[in-house]
């Protein structure tokens, strides 16, 4: 079998291909069939579960599934809102340790016998963790529903403003011209 080598203009088309491709996926997100709040749901979904997801070892991503279907939500929404919430899940998890803390009991520990102290002490930061991010989960996907759901419909309606302008544009042309 010979091997095929890339030509300059196969590699020269690949990032305007990636272009086009994000390109389509925003069209997509915009057109979604629910309208802006089908995607911000979807986009406070994933970024409530993803503020558990790292104290559950990755678990609480299983969870985007069931949500999403239930709550009928975008997936690709989810899946944008699961990304945001890792970029700033690390200066969230001090809030969700602090609340998780509140939250539970003083006297709550966690003691399982055949396991040493060190582990015991790294599942109740977890359980803290879990608790904490459950509820700012909630809550930052409470705010940021709307404000994602506001830029979707302007955003959209800036499409569609301009879309409009180049047809009449367009309309206004003699067929020579075009």
């Amino acid at each position: 079998m010979s091997s095929r080598s890339a030509t300059p203009i196969q590699a020269s088309r690949k990032p305007r291909s990636i272009k086009r491709w994000l390109k389509l996926k925003y069209t997509q997100l915009l057109r979604a069939p629910g309208g802006p709040s089908f995607v911000a749901l979807g986009f406070s979904i994933g970024m409530a579960v993803e503020m558990f997801t790292l104290p559950t070892y990755g678990l609480a991503f299983f969870l985007i599934f069931p949500l999403i279907y239930w709550l009928r939500a975008s997936f690709a929404g989810a899946l944008i809102g699961f990304v945001v919430g890792k970029i700033i899940f690390i200066p969230v998890a001090f809030v969700n340790n602090m609340v998780g803390g509140w939250v539970l009991p003083n006297r709550i520990r966690v003691d399982i016998q055949f396991l040493p102290q060190w582990l015991n002490h790294a599942l109740l930061m977890n359980l803290k963790l879990i608790v904490g991010g459950i509820i700012d989960g909630i809550v930052l996907g409470l705010i940021f529903y709307f404000p994602v759901k506001l830029a979707l419909a302007y955003f959209a309606h800036k499409r569609r403003e301009k879309r409009k302008l180049k047809r009449v544009h367009l309309e206004s042309k003699p067929i020579s011209e075009i």
